[in-house]
């Protein structure tokens, strides 16, 4: 069991992090099938800050990785299923929005 409680689960041979989100993808499978969205992709990923070195230290670029990318009314829209809030998750948040600001970021649950 993990840290928040949920539980791993699979579908369409794709392992997700919790019910919720498998749920979702169901959901958003049928939109993909009634022509409502377009380009559903699972795990996008996004370079918050890129690696750099300062001071002979290498340090590690800062990436968010959500749960869904699609099409829907011409707008790019990122998902994220969320049951809970983690500080790191509001961070990275913060720092998707100011970097992307034409990408509208989802919270569902």
């Amino acid at each position: 069991m993990s840290k928040y409680g949920n539980k791993k689960v699979m579908m369409d041979e794709i392992t997700f992090d919790s019910k919720g989100e498998a749920y979702r993808y169901g959901e958003l499978k049928l939109l993909y099938r009634a022509g409502v969205i377009s380009r559903l992709e699972l795990q996008p990923v996004f370079e918050l800050q890129p690696k750099f070195t300062k001071n002979g230290k290498t340090y590690r670029a800062i990436k968010y990785v959500a749960d869904f990318r699609y099409i829907e009314g011409g707008d790019t829209i990122i998902e994220d299923f969320k049951g809970c809030k983690t500080n790191i998750y509001k961070l990275k948040k913060k720092m998707f929005e100011y970097k992307f600001p034409n990408l509208t970021l989802k919270e569902t649950r």
